[in-house]
């Protein structure tokens, strides 16, 4: 078996660039997806329900994707085809998706064409989305491994950014911000338009400028394990699961708690900055869809402080520590929300939100990885462990509505739910074992 050769610097960067505009899409997703929805006139307590979605189709698609891109080769690459397909679907759904309240529907139509293209978008960014990580693993050797995941880890972020902050930089320079009751803000949908448009322009230079293995190649690199990997029958999900190591299920627990805090940030972060910080309720006031924006900017905020403290996480050296640490910092920026009225001082806890965020991108990945050496049908288990981020998010969200009314209905309060949870999933850090 030929050793992976080492890949200069541009050709890693190459490998994950287009993650660039999919993170884009992504983030202007989770910004504004409960923004829109109670602007075209939802009820707080049903908001959850249409975080549904999301999470759903990540467990529907990505496990689909991993597995069929595993046994896939094309002249075009093995995971590529899956990637370019998803970001043209992400791309026409960014520009029908805001324009829900524009075409002259009822609220109950408006609200289920709004639905439907929620559900196509979040199909096509986990289409897109998983690709980028299995190319890594394909191409690149373990002494680059790391190097590789923090360029992703930098562009994802740094997409992350440009796509919170969209909304606000709109309405900076004159695109308005307010619309007739029901229709959503030009500053939002033209955010969607640019959005898509840097996302396949990203699309396309990773495709031309990436060129993957042929069957051949790869199984020089790999030790003709693609080969084997066909054979066994071992290539089924529920058997799969069955001989998937203990940290796979140990983290996954970790993972339960940590995605239902941040599906009740994304969730009902607009409401609360509205509630705290803007003393809003209305959706259709140019107070709430000024909180709108800065939710943006807070949550761009907390990417910043996610690219900070991935840098200064290394520098742990008990990994378990780094992430229980992590996730407690997290947790109690959560709950300083809704005890801060000034807008500026809200950096603050979304500056400790995003230490969670950075453990929780980087440390599950690294403990599964390591337990999976050995195993086989990387693609797929990538896949399957992607379950723990999103079954939970779909348990938060059908219990949303429920948990909103026990906190007497204030969305503001909602972030001390995040928080709590962040804190147990911290404790839960102690039961993973570094090598099992």
């Amino acid at each position: 078996m030929k050793t992976k050769p080492n890949l200069p610097f541009w050709s890693l960067w190459n490998l994950s660039f287009g993650f660039f505009g999919v993170q884009i899409a992504y983030a202007l997703q989770s910004a504004n997806i409960s923004r829109i929805f109670a602007t075209l006139g939802a009820d707080p307590h049903n908001l959850s329900y249409f975080w549904i979605l999301p999470p759903l189709m990540g467990i529907l698609v990505q496990p689909i994707v991993g597995t069929l891109s595993d046994k896939t080769w094309t002249r075009w690459g093995r995971r590529i085809p899956y990637l370019f397909i998803g970001a043209a679907v992400a791309v026409l759904v960014m520009c029908l998706l805001p324009n829900a309240g524009s075409l002259g529907l009822t609220l109950s139509a408006a609200m289920m064409f709004g639905l439907i293209a929620l559900m196509f978008l979040d199909t096509s960014i986990n289409m897109a989305m998983q690709p980028f990580k299995m190319l890594v693993g394909d191409m690149v050797n373990e002494e680059q491994k790391a190097k590789a995941y923090s360029i992703q880890s930098f562009l994802c972020n740094a997409g992350s950014v440009v796509g919170f902050l969209f909304p606000f930089i709109f309405t900076f320079i004159g695109i308005s911000n307010v619309a007739e009751k029901g229709v959503i803000p030009n500053s939002v949908i033209w955010s969607f338009y640019v959005g898509a448009a840097i996302l396949i322009l990203c699309v396309i230079y990773t495709t031309l400028k990436v060129k993957e293995w042929n069957p051949e190649e790869y199984a020089e690199y790999n030790g003709g394990s693609e080969k084997s990997e066909k054979s066994e029958d071992s290539g089924n999900w529920i058997t799969l699961l069955k001989k998937a190591p203990a940290t796979f299920w140990k983290v996954g627990l970790v993972q339960f708690f940590c995605w239902s805090a941040f599906l009740y940030m994304w969730n009902y972060s607009t409401g609360a900055i509205a509630e705290t910080v803007w003393n809003s309720t209305d959706p259709a006031s140019e107070d709430f869809q000024a909180a709108g924006n800065w939710v943006g900017v807070l949550f761009a905020v907390q990417a910043i402080g996610s690219v900070v403290w991935a840098a200064i996480l290394p520098q742990f050296k008990n990994t378990k520590m780094a992430y229980a640490v992590s996730l407690v910092i997290g947790g109690i920026g959560f709950a300083m929300v809704p005890f801060i009225h000034d807008p500026y001082l809200q950096f603050i806890p979304f500056l400790m939100t995003g230490c969670a965020w950075a453990a929780m991108l980087a440390m599950p990945f690294t403990f599964v990885t390591n337990a999976l050496q050995g195993y086989g049908h990387m693609g797929a288990y990538l896949g399957l462990f992607n379950g723990t981020i999103c079954i939970p998010q779909i348990v938060a969200a059908l219990c949303g509505g429920l948990v909103l009314s026990l906190v007497g209905s204030h969305q503001s309060t909602m972030m001390i739910v995040s928080g709590v949870l962040l804190c147990v999933g911290a404790a839960c850090v102690t039961v993973i074992r570094q090598k099992a």
